[in-house]
């Protein structure tokens, strides 16, 4: 027997009440709009770039710094996109791990290892997937959604090593500041501290010379 049930005839089959879609349906949907929508807008750039292009007779004018805008989108990308809605850490983790493939690439362009990753692997899962604004990042590197043994992997494109090269710097430039900024912090603290534990020295030195004091009059 059937598990559908059929109707006869003009009667209507009952409508089901309208359901929310679960969390993690809307979030991942979410993330491939906004996927799609980097998408596009590095497309129409690249096609920007392209038509402007001059001709051996008619060279394209080339302004003073060429990469100034590219540089620019990473660091939005990074901040607020990376380190504002993820914990400083998360954040931080998810650059060392952008970093870490893009100076692969660069260093051995023509491994095949190192020019894809799965999605569902645990590490970018953890690393890449899960903290907000992490996988546009590599998108933004010119890595693209593919279907490969029918799993889903992010393949990089060699027309894209010139934002590779780009996003890579601004990450390590980012990673740097971020260890720079920590240690400041750290050294602050360390010398707050010390601070206070001079004062409290203090303070008990002069209370202990206040008794003596005191004890000394008491004796006389």
């Amino acid at each position: 027997m059937s598990s559908s049930t059929s109707f006869e005839g003009s009667q209507t089959p009952p409508q089901s009440p309208l359901q929310t879609p679960p969390r993690s349906a809307t979030a991942a949907a979410d993330r491939e709009a906004r996927l799609a929508a980097l998408q596009r807008r590095l497309d129409e750039q690249a096609a920007e770039a392209a038509a402007t292009v001059g001709s051996p007779d008619q060279p394209a004018f080339i302004p003073f710094d060429a990469n100034h805008e590219k540089r620019q989108e990473f660091r939005r990308l990074i901040d607020p996109g990376i380190m504002r809605p993820n914990a400083r850490e998360v954040a931080l983790t998810s650059l060392r791990t952008l970093s870490t493939i893009a100076e692969n690439i660069l260093r051995e362009p023509l491994n095949p290892k190192f020019r894809q990753f799965k999605p569902t692997n645990s590490m970018i899962k953890r690393n890449l997937v899960d903290p907000k604004g992490a996988l546009e990042y590599a998108v933004a590197l010119g890595f693209r959604p593919e279907i490969r043994n029918f799993q889903p992997s992010y393949v990089f494109s060699d027309k894209f090593l010139p934002d590779l090269r780009i996003g890579a710097d601004i990450v390590k430039e980012v990673i740097r500041n971020e260890s720079e900024k920590q240690e400041r912090e750290e050294t602050s603290k360390r010398l707050a501290k010390a601070a206070e534990e001079a004062r409290v020295e203090k303070a008990s030195h002069i209370e202990r010379l206040y008794d003596c004091c005191l004890t000394y009059s008491f004796i006389r």
